[in-house]
């Protein structure tokens, strides 16, 4: 059964379930979904906590031990496995399908992983394990979906946003929830009475705003120019090697032509993704940035990157960020500006 953070207590109260898996690529929702269970667990009687880490090196035999244990005077326990992010492998799994048979009431399993894809959800070993169990997906809310997990933060500590602080306190603390949470605290605590507005929250915040390279070339498939300036100025005052970037999104253009080419030899959409493993909350943004971008123009925004590259790699005093940034607006179909001249 699969539940969402933002419901996991009102299910805890109904009762506790003998699995529990916890996988995102969200730490501030996987340790506060991490602690309620605790909790709840504590308050059940499992006093006895048993954690390991799923590597080559765990002895398996002490995680079966914790399940057969039991005595008269014995204490419930929560055994917590963490997956690294590598995932798990074949020999991880096969313990898992012996562990999973071993559990009874008296112990709870917590597994702790990485973001599960549809592929993996549908997996014998995620299906063992849900059966008796909840799967609680801890990932980052998407900038579209951001605003409404900001309304439910503020709910929950009795603020009452208007929308527009609602929209900043989203643009701030994107890609950062856990600033957003300490953001919120002591909002709380400076303003009794609940109400936000953007004049109150700019006396009381800096931005937190964080992106990843990853944010920043899925804005540029879909198209979303406003949004690449804004994630490329807040990467340029991180501090971000600009290399890094340029090596992201020359991957991304290259796969854009190979598609580009097949895409004109007759396969299909599908089959293009299907060939290259395009996740399917990514084939939309990679559909619009075939439709809008030619082959040819591809080819040229490679040659940019190039001259993008050859210059920050030459010349210390060149221009890479405000290149990078009218590639960026380039490559989503509005006219380049042009750079001055020196």
């Amino acid at each position: 059964m699969r539940v969402f953070p933002e419901q996991l207590v009102q299910q805890l109260n109904k009762g506790l379930h003998q699995t529990y898996l916890l996988c995102g690529n969200e730490p501030l929702l996987k340790q506060e979904t991490h602690d309620q269970i605790r909790q709840a667990a504590g308050n059940a009687g499992f006093d006895e906590k048993h954690r390991f880490t799923i590597d080559n090196q765990l002895d398996w035999n002490l995680v079966f031990d914790c399940c057969q244990a039991l005595s008269l005077f014995s204490s419930r326990q929560i055994i917590e496995l963490d997956v690294p992010d590598t995932g798990l492998s074949t020999t991880h799994i096969n313990q898992l399908k012996q562990l999973q048979p071993m559990l009874h009431s008296d112990v709870l399993l917590i597994l702790i992983g990485p973001r599960l894809n549809k592929a993996q959800e549908n997996t014998q070993w995620f299906k063992l394990l849900t059966q008796q169990g909840l799967y609680v997906p801890c990932n980052t809310p998407d900038n579209q979906r951001l605003p409404h997990f900001v309304q439910m933060r503020c709910a929950q500590l009795k603020l009452s946003p208007d929308p527009e602080a609602v929209q900043m306190l989203a643009q701030w603390h994107e890609g950062n929830l856990l600033a957003l949470a300490q953001s919120l605290e002591k909002l709380s605590l400076l303003y009794p009475d609940g109400k936000l507005t953007l004049i109150r929250i700019e006396e009381a915040l800096s931005r937190n705003n964080h992106f990843t390279p990853f944010q920043l070339v899925d804005a540029l498939l879909a198209g979303q120019a406003k949004r690449v300036q804004r994630i490329l100025r807040q990467l340029n005052s991180e501090g971000t090697e600009i290399i890094i970037l340029l090596r992201t999104i020359q991957k991304e253009l290259m796969l854009l032509y190979k598609m580009h080419e097949e895409l004109h030899q007759g396969q299909r959409y599908h089959q293009v993704f299907d060939k290259h493993r395009i996740w399917q909350n990514k084939r939309e943004i990679y559909t619009l940035a075939l439709q809008r971008l030619s082959i040819h123009r591809v080819r040229q925004l490679i040659g940019q990157l190039s001259q993008i590259e050859i210059s920050s790699k030459t010349d210390f005093d060149s221009q890479g960020w405000p290149m990078l940034t009218l590639l960026g607006i380039d490559m989503c179909s509005i006219q380049p500006l042009t750079l001055p001249t020196h």
